[in-house]
């Protein structure tokens, strides 16, 4: 109801995991090379791991987007309060692999046979477990065995778990020891800075068709950030509510009284704040690893810039 008064084309601050909408800041840049440069190289374990809101869907979305363009075959298992053999029905579904018997046996025969052939065409597969903290036990063990299907050189399949900070505590379980053991790469999302918050409001605004005049103002944006703690879903809410209550009064741009009412109303005003974790404790070595990382960030931001520009991939 608010789109007209503001002159914008969409919603711009659906707390849906619109990949569309994916802010790329430092550590979401990070995360997403990470995981691209996980796969590529097979590495097989990758882990994501983030507060409730920081962007881990979205960013798979993304993932999936990237995978699917390359043409990869993904499995993506969302609902993760499962059995193993719910779980092989998922992977098997996804992949797109007749398998007649209901036996856990011949569904990973099937499972490595399939895999194989992918191998020896030079292709992949890629397994993405979102919100992976609800899985018991029984389910992680039987997805840690999945990485034994493997040639003598390379994993055949790739695997990425996601979840909450639960699920790092979760995996500190002496009964996961050997999964704990296989991770190769460790990534994070984390809470927006303010400087990050006013680009993530305005790039949203933008992409949802904002032109012309302010629709925050700079102080209202402050108020969104101290309210959300930097955590962007949040801060979709807090803004959604905000520009309801601007268009209401008539007034434009959105002013902090519409922002601090709208965090009232949602009682984000009585969290506790959240402090935004550094990437990294102290600096690293460059190693091999890190440039080829680099490497891919870049390429990232070139396919970004290219989208945008509506010219070709490059």
């Amino acid at each position: 109801m608010y789109k007209n008064f503001f002159r914008l084309r969409e919603n711009p601050f659906n707390v849906n995991p619109d990949p569309r909408y994916i802010f790329p800041t430092a550590a979401m840049q990070s995360a997403l090379a990470g995981l691209t440069y996980g796969i590529e190289t097979r590495k097989g374990f990758l882990l994501l791991t983030g507060e409730v809101g920081t962007g881990k869907t979205t960013l798979l979305n993304r993932l999936l987007d990237w995978l699917r363009e390359r043409r990869v075959a993904t499995a993506f298992v969302f609902n993760t309060r499962i059995t193993t053999s719910q779980l092989f029905d998922f992977i098997l579904n996804d992949f797109e692999i007749p398998c007649d018997s209901r036996m856990k046996s011949q569904a990973v025969m099937r499972l490595n046979q399939w895999l194989l052939e992918r191998y020896r065409a030079g292709q992949t597969a890629v397994i993405i477990v979102d919100e992976a903290q609800n899985l018991s036990f029984e389910v992680l063990e039987e997805i840690r065995l999945l990485t034994n299907l493997e040639t003598s050189q390379e994993k055949l399949l790739q695997i990425v778990l996601s979840g909450q900070p639960e699920l790092d505590e979760k995996l500190q379980a002496p009964q996961l020891r050997q999964l704990l053991q296989r991770i190769t790469l460790r990534l994070k999302t984390t809470p927006l800075t303010l400087e990050e918050m006013h680009g993530y409001i305005l790039e949203r605004l933008r992409i949802a068709g904002a032109t012309g005049d302010p629709i925050f103002s700079p102080e209202a944006m402050d108020a969104v950030h101290r309210h959300s703690r930097g955590i962007p879903r949040v801060a979709n809410l807090v803004c959604e509510h905000a520009l309801i209550t601007a268009y209401v009064e008539n007034q434009r741009p959105v002013l902090v009284a519409h922002v601090d009412e709208a965090s009232h109303e949602y009682h984000f005003d009585r969290l506790e704040p959240t402090v935004a974790p550094r990437p990294f404790a102290e600096p690293r070595r460059t190693t091999a690893s890190d440039a080829l990382l680099t490497q891919l960030l870049d390429r990232l931001r070139d396919e970004v810039r290219a989208k945008e520009s509506g010219g070709d991939k490059p």
